[in-house]
């Protein structure tokens, strides 16, 4: 540790850009931007697989829209998280946890789904391990604007 890093307090020294909890902050927040925007976008192409294969049967008969367009509202909700993580990660990372959360409860009433299901619950503690990072890392977050 430099002596700028001890006087300047321990809290510093977890700031300083080499540290792992750092590199992870940034890794879980460029993740959670890029791959919602694609995945997204894509709701609107399907390029990717055929995304209303995905949706539970009971979602477009309670909202009495056509599993297409629910994808299309998907797919704008998964911009829109994208870009709050972009902005504001320490808020954002609850609501992408929360949306996981909600893919989990669809893919489980979906046979055949429960491996995705599985991989998307360590999306979701990935996004709160994000929102745990962002509350230190999070350029407008408390803990940096009391150093200043």
């Amino acid at each position: 540790m430099t002596a700028d890093a001890v006087a300047a307090g321990p809290r510093s020294a977890v700031r300083a850009p080499g540290r792992p909890a750092y590199v992870a902050f940034w890794i879980l927040r460029i993740g959670f931007v890029v791959l919602p925007l694609w995945m997204g976008i894509d709701k609107f192409t399907n390029t990717l697989t055929d995304w209303p294969h995905y949706l539970a049967p009971w979602i477009p008969a309670l909202l009495s829209l056509p599993a297409q367009t629910v994808m299309y509202v998907v797919g704008v909700v998964e911009v829109v998280a994208a870009a709050g993580v972009a902005l504001r990660p320490r808020f954002a990372a609850y609501v992408v946890a929360a949306w996981l959360a909600g893919i989990i409860v669809n893919l489980l009433t979906v046979p055949g789904f429960f491996d995705v299901a599985l991989r998307d619950a360590g999306l979701l503690a990935a996004a709160l391990a994000l929102a745990a990072l962002s509350a230190e890392y999070d350029r407008g977050g408390p803990a940096l604007r009391r150093r200043r």
